[in-house]
């Protein structure tokens, strides 16, 4: 198997959906911005493996064109990734994530010295495994036990199950609340949480709601000297400039360098790219 059909390829996107190589097998799947006109032709559109449809009450449910094992890997941006399609459409990769794992670890090898991170809501472990790989001390937060058991997989796969990375399902403001208590603190804070969702208890998020007073806690918990702050998200709604003004209230005390963007994956099919979420960064560096 090549490089190329081992990893993830954006194929092309229109008419509200995309159009996915992920490893060996093509994939369709919504992509509500979408509103353009797809490039490839209709044919190539019909040329794959599995179909996502949603549904209006939320949810939705997979048309299989052909038998696909419960699960395969990918090579992506450093990591082995298990991919698995779930019933809410996700694969266990958010391939916009990739340019973030390799800037964090970017930010942890230039600050040559030891960097304790935090990764809240940290799904199947991408931006774990990237701060571990580049040398620095991890907690790996989730209220998912089949997450965290996710995550696993993928560090014993990338071969970084050694990598000094504390694996914990809880919920997050809870934990936090906890660490404050202890004293604990971080150099580096990564956090994409979801629009809605539920603690490991069944406690209630909502992003607007909830985001806010999580940051807050979490200017409590940062070292003295910080490394590195990253929020991201797929809310609808949330713009990069609404991201950096909520991160500005966390980094407000520090000097450094902020900036905000959509979180982009390239096409293959043309020069666009396909807006997937947004993101704030803050380093304690210059430009």
């Amino acid at each position: 198997m090549s490089h190329a059909q081992n990893s993830y390829t954006l194929l092309d996107s229109g008419n509200f959906r995309k159009l996915e190589q992920v490893g060996p097998y093509r994939l369709n799947r919504p992509a509500p911005q979408a509103i353009w006109n797809p490039a490839l032709t209709e044919i190539k559109w019909a040329d794959t493996h599995a179909y996502y449809h949603r549904s209006s009450s939320g949810g939705g449910k997979w048309e299989y064109k052909s038998k696909l094992p419960e699960n395969w890997t990918i090579n992506y941006h450093g990591m082995t990734m298990k991919i698995k399609l779930t019933d809410f459409g996700h694969l266990g990769l958010f391939p916009e994530q990739g340019p973030n794992w390799d800037w964090i670890k970017d930010q942890i090898r230039k600050a040559d010295r030891p960097v304790k991170v935090l990764n809240t809501f940290a799904y199947t472990g991408g931006s774990s495994l990237a701060a571990a790989a580049a040398g620095a001390e991890v907690v790996h937060l989730d209220a998912a036990k089949g997450m965290e058991i996710w995550a696993r997989e993928n560090a014993k796969l990338s071969k970084m199950d050694n990598l000094p990375i504390r694996w914990l399902v809880d919920d997050v403001t809870k934990f936090i609340n906890r660490e404050i208590r202890r004293g604990n603190r971080y150099d580096a804070i990564i956090m994409d949480p979801p629009s809605f969702g539920r603690g490991s208890n069944g406690e209630v998020w909502k992003f607007e709601d909830n985001l806010p007073s999580l940051l807050e806690l979490c200017s409590q918990i940062i070292s003295p000297e910080p490394v590195f702050m990253l929020l991201s998200a797929h809310t609808p709604g949330i713009t990069p400039l609404t991201l950096e003004n909520l991160l500005a209230d966390l980094t407000g005390p520090f000097s450094g360098t902020m900036s905000s963007s959509e979180m982009i994956i390239p096409e293959q099919s043309s020069k666009r790219v396909l807006p997937s979420g947004t993101m704030a960064r803050w380093y304690n560096g210059v430009k």
